[in-house]
């Protein structure tokens, strides 16, 4: 069904909102107060057309904006897109009765994203089309480093060596680290070696195995230089691991002897925290660890940093082994509902939360004060600029 509609909204995805015959309708890529002409499919939409525009609305920067399912916000001028941005964080600490403003929004885009994930298909190379799992095909993509601008070669040419693939980039100090994931079994590494030399790689990884390594792929964390286990997490932009380390940095109390970092990954707060303080790490992931405790001791001048692989989901710290001054942690979207419980109850003067999930975080923050803890400092960090994606750090004290 093809209608005239006003958007009166934007929902949490970014998509605009219309109300008809009781129904909220979503539209993808329209502003609040925007007449639009849409067609309509259960309670969702497609923009044929904006009638007329909101004063909002600028030209996207991408020629592939409304197509590609990347970058969906880029109709958005400065400020309405600060102040949604802003509200993906606010609105769920609301409903956790939590009423803290977020007090600073950083632009953490920096030089561009630092990684990406590829899909090559028979469509093309490129990022899911808008509400789709078909590829939409590009030759380039504006929002990543300059390292990162052959990443649709790179991919197409797996495309051809072994068909259906997605293929992670990191743009590493050392070279473009590339990791192909196919369903293919029994696949020739030969077929893709040739990769390495062609495109210089640093290393080329098949289905979580290491074709070739030219040299190790690092990235810089302080002073340290950390080798990437194949896989491993890393914030997408080098702006956003800075802003969120200083963060950690200057929430650090000068009386704090004792620290530690949970879900402490690859190391990007602890090795920086061992510039001041000695650090306990602990992560579940094992290749991460292993990382981080070869990178502590390759590097000068650092404090005594002890990494430890557990499992905080399973098995998180007890409030009674939370003997430390400091403590901060960074959890997956699913939060860290468990070890913040044991945070809550136990004596930890200081401890500061980073997170990637606005819901998660609410509710974590919600446990955290309930527990005796006073929240402040709330920070949104936007790295993943264009979508409807956002990071938030905040300093809990007692």
């Amino acid at each position: 069904m093809t209608i005239t509609a006003i958007i009166t909204s934007l929902g949490h995805k970014g998509e605009g909102v219309a109300e008809i015959d009781g129904r909220k309708i979503f539209v993808p890529l329209t502003l609040p107060g925007e007449r639009v002409e849409i067609e309509i499919y259960g309670d969702r939409a497609t923009l044929l057309g904006v009638i007329a525009p909101a004063k909002n609305r600028i030209a996207p920067f991408c020629s592939y904006f409304g197509a590609c399912g990347g970058c969906q916000l880029q109709h958005m001028d400065r400020p309405i897109y600060e102040v949604f941005k802003t509200s993906l964080i606010e609105t769920p600490l609301r409903f956790a009765n939590i009423e803290l403003p977020v007090s600073r929004f950083i632009d953490a885009a920096g030089n561009g994203r630092r990684r990406a994930t590829l899909h090559a298909r028979r469509e093309g190379v490129g990022y899911m089309r808008l509400r789709s799992h078909e590829v939409h095909d590009i030759d380039a993509c504006p929002i990543l480093v300059p390292g990162l601008a052959k990443a649709s070669d790179i991919v197409r040419t797996v495309f051809q060596a072994v068909g259906d693939a997605d293929v992670s980039i990191v743009a590493s100090l050392s070279g473009l680290d590339v990791a192909i994931r196919t369903k293919k079994k029994q696949i020739r590494t030969d077929r893709v070696a040739p990769l390495v030399a062609r495109f210089k790689l640093a290393r080329l990884a098949l289905n979580g195995e290491i074709v070739l390594q030219a040299q190790p792929p690092i990235i810089e964390m302080g002073r340290a230089r950390v080798e990437l286990p194949i896989g491993s997490f890393l914030q997408a932009t080098a702006e956003a691991e800075q802003v969120l380390s200083d963060y950690v940095l200057n929430a650090l109390d000068r009386k704090a002897k004792t620290v530690a970092d949970l879900f402490c990954g690859l190391g990007p707060f602890a090795l920086r925290l061992a510039e001041q303080r000695p650090v306990m790490a602990f992560d579940n992931d094992k290749p991460s660890i292993a990382a981080l405790d070869q990178a502590r001791r390759f590097t000068k001048g650092l404090r005594e940093v002890t990494a430890k692989s557990q499992d905080l989901f399973r098995d998180p710290l007890t409030q009674y082994e939370l003997n430390y001054d400091f403590v901060v942690l960074d959890p997956p979207r699913s939060g860290a509902e468990t070890q913040v419980h044991e945070l809550a109850k136990s004596k930890v003067k200081t401890v500061v939360m980073a997170a990637c999930n606005p819901s998660t975080f609410a509710r974590d923050a919600a446990t955290l004060i309930a527990g005796g803890y006073t929240m402040s400092d709330l920070v949104a960090v936007d790295q993943f600029t264009q979508s409807a994606h956002i990071e938030m750090a905040a300093t809990f004290r007692r």
